[in-house]
C-alpha cells in the first residue's frame, strides 16, 4: 500500500513559469525523498511597467511515504 503526503510550495523565477516549476521541484528533491507528482495550483507574476519581472507558481508536491523506514531499527 502506498501512502502519499502533499506539501504546498511556491517557486519563483525571473525567466518563466516553467523555470519556476523546474527550480522548485529540483530544490524540493534535495530534501524530500520519493517525489512522485506535482500539481500546479496557481501562477502569478510581478510586473514593472509593462514587463513581467518575476514569475511565481504555487505547487502541490506529492511524495510517497517510506513505510519500511523505521521497521529495521
Amino acid at each position: 500500500m502506498d501512502i502519499k503526503k502533499h506539501l504546498i510550495i511556491t517557486g519563483n523565477s525571473n525567466i518563466s513559469w516553467k523555470d519556476a516549476i523546474v527550480k522548485a521541484v529540483a530544490e524540493a528533491s534535495k530534501s524530500i525523498d520519493y517525489l512522485s507528482e506535482v500539481k500546479i495550483l496557481e501562477q502569478r507574476a510581478s510586473i514593472d511597467g509593462d514587463k513581467i519581472i518575476e514569475y511565481f507558481v504555487d505547487l502541490d508536491i506529492s511524495f510517497t511515504l517510506d513505510l519500511e523506514r523505521n521497521k529495521n531499527k
